[in-house]
């Protein structure tokens, strides 16, 4: 359901979006096309966000795209991974369409 959200939200604000259902797909995705901008939930089937993180990051283009990590912890610790690992910032959930504007703002896309 988030994921829905998220991809009305984006594409909303003119963005093409795709979906993927864990990280191994989101990975042979952006293999086949390196988005912009990637939502990432930091809680993912088969591969953690992290673990996705760290693998699109040594791919050919892997630090193109720009990465928002969507997580419900406010833990210092969880956050500061995240960052180490590639993601450009981070959104707590639940978001709306304002706070992924603002945030998308931050990182010069919108």
């Amino acid at each position: 359901m988030i994921r829905k959200v998220a991809c009305k939200i984006l594409a909303d604000l003119s963005f093409e979006t795709m979906e993927a259902e864990n990280g191994a797909e989101a990975l042979m995705a952006c293999r086949r096309k390196m988005p912009d901008v990637i939502l990432l939930d930091g809680q993912l089937p088969q591969m953690s966000g992290i673990d996705f993180l760290k693998s699109l990051r040594s791919e050919t283009k892997g630090n193109h795209p720009v990465v928002l990590i969507c997580t419900t912890e406010n833990d210092p610790t969880d956050l500061s991974e995240a960052i180490i690992a590639g993601a450009d910032e981070y959104i707590l959930k639940p978001f709306d369409r304002e706070l992924i504007a603002a945030k998308l703002a931050e990182v010069g896309l919108v």
